[in-house]
């Protein structure tokens, strides 16, 4: 499948400035140890959470005597250098390593670390961010299961309104010895975080980080997931990314413009086109890129919200859709979103101004207007004209009737769409909380009806919050029951009270006090 090392192509690319020297302050005193895993960190003035960020490593039901810590320090200009030499005076399993000048990438650290890595699985962990105290004995027990060369488990988003789950597609369920590439949207989350690899792996395949200050992280899990045969995957917390507000200066991506992410994610299309993949990976692959890289979040910035050189940004499209003209295929046909597909079509014309209004349109009208027609659900676009007018939905469920039943809350609707057959189950989650949820099965009929059955007993875990309600399809994907007249029930069970609501959004949702 990989005809040519992705080292080679990257080189040939890039044209990498020489290599920055490092100093190695303080290395592992056992280095003859067979240590289990080794937990890579990049440093770059993270003094505000390093301490965190380290002792949950040092606490892991692992061990922290089988795990070989290596921190880089990349020139930072605060404390966060004398903390590393603190800690590490005091634990022989500990490397602290600083480069020579500032490098500007977590690419050039984590590679490092991985030069110098000497045991047989490689976990990467930013300094601002925290391991689950389980976190490294689930993925090490699973790769020492299974013989997979990378799995993955949940990472949870830490930011000032709570805890969300990132990357549900590759954390929804347990899978052990799969295809990477049967797992749907697999190429959407490539940052470093709740992943475990093969030391081998990337040192047989010759995998490195390449030096750039954005998207470094997804060029290296292409090559690392197109490089496996099989790989696992486990609901399990393993990884607190932190996205506190007190964060924002220190992070990389918020150092760099959309326009310079746009450029790096640039190079990235190149780097895949020239690797020559399959044409169905590839397809995978470039979707992702083209649709929420290069498209969505190009256009759905606050700077081109506000900015008066909107024409800055469709030159830049023009670049994009540019590099599309040697695909063999329409890289649209597989969009995750409907509206991204009509926001192509309109750049395509060159109907800039329906596209900035379009835009303007969708963030600002939360409730939108659906119609159905022959049992399909279309999106109403009420200013565009009428070929553009009507977006099909992959899918759509509206709210029937619900009431109470003894000790249990029953709930019908109805499933508009392409995916009846590919709905699973139904999501309680705490909006604010991403450890309070609870997954319970759903009844469908071949005419699209559905039915759920919540238990009152079923809920007793769940802590008071408000939770949204979700059905689940294509393992993962997400989508709420929308209630477009308020019709509420209040339910009182073991001296709690359950509130079956109705949300700002028209959707439904329940209230537990």
């Amino acid at each position: 499948m990989i005809r040519l090392s992705p080292t080679k192509i990257f080189k040939s690319l890039y044209n990498p400035k020489k290599q920055q020297a490092y100093t190695i302050h303080k290395q592992s005193t056992n280095r003859q140890r067979d240590y289990f895993v080794t937990v890579i960190t990049p440093v770059y003035n993270g003094e505000k959470f390093l301490k965190k960020s380290i002792e949950s490593v040092m606490k892991q039901t692992l061990g922290f005597k089988n795990i070989e810590y290596i921190l880089i320090d990349d020139c930072s200009t605060d404390r966060s250098k004398e903390i590393l030499l603190d800690f590490a005076k005091q634990h022989e399993n500990m490397t602290v390593v600083s480069l020579d000048c500032h490098s500007g990438s977590p690419g050039r650290p984590r590679n490092i670390g991985m030069e110098l890595a000497s045991s047989p699985y490689i976990m990467f962990l930013d300094a601002d961010d925290w391991l689950d105290p389980n976190g490294l004995q689930v993925l090490y027990e699973i790769l020492e299961e299974t013989g997979d060369p990378y799995v993955v488990g949940r990472t949870i988003k830490v930011d000032n309104g709570g805890t969300k789950v990132v990357g549900e597609h590759q954390c929804c369920k347990e899978r052990r010895s799969v295809s990477p590439f049967s797992i749907p949207h697999i190429f959407h989350h490539l940052g470093p975080t709740a992943r475990m690899m093969r030391a081998s792996l990337l040192k047989e395949r010759q995998i490195q980080f390449p030096e750039m200050k954005f998207a470094e992280d997804k060029q290296f899990f292409i090559d690392v997931l197109t490089s496996c045969q099989t790989i696992s995957t486990t609901t399990k917390p393993i990884y607190y990314a932190n996205r506190l507000d007190e964060t924002k200066k220190t992070r990389l991506t918020n150092q760099t413009n959309i326009l310079q992410k746009t450029n790096y994610n640039l190079q990235i299309v190149h780097y895949i086109l020239k690797r020559k993949f399959d044409l169905e990976i590839e397809k995978m692959i470039v979707n992702r890129l083209y649709e929420f890289d290069l498209m969505r979040r190009l256009f759905t910035t606050p700077h081109f919200q506000k900015t008066k050189f909107k024409r800055l940004y469709y030159y830049k499209i023009k670049q994009i859709l540019k590099t599309t003209r040697k695909l063999t295929y329409d890289f649209t046909e597989n969009f995750f979103e409907p509206i991204h597909k009509l926001i192509y079509e309109l750049i395509r014309e060159g109907n800039y101004s329906a596209v900035t209004k379009l835009l303007e349109w969708d963030k600002s009208i939360k409730v939108k207007e659906v119609v159905i027609k022959n049992q399909q659900a279309y999106l109403v676009i009420p200013f565009l004209e009428e070929k553009y007018k009507y977006i099909p939905l992959p899918i759509y469920i509206t709210f029937k009737e619900h009431y109470c039943q003894e000790n249990q809350y029953i709930l019908h609707f109805h499933v508009y769409g392409d995916h009846i057959h590919s709905i699973t189950d139904v999501l309680i989650r705490d909006g604010k909380n991403a450890h309070n949820d609870y997954v319970l099965p759903v009844t469908m009929n071949e005419n699209g009806e559905g039915t759920i059955k919540v238990q009152f007993d079923s809920l007793k875990d769940l802590p008071p919050a408000y939770y949204s309600i979700f059905v689940r399809y294509n393992d993962y994907m997400k989508i709420n029951i929308r209630q477009l007249i308020k019709n509420e029930i209040t339910h009182r069970y073991q001296k709690r009270e359950f509130t079956f609501c109705h949300t700002p959004f028209s959707n439904v949702a329940l209230k537990i006090k």
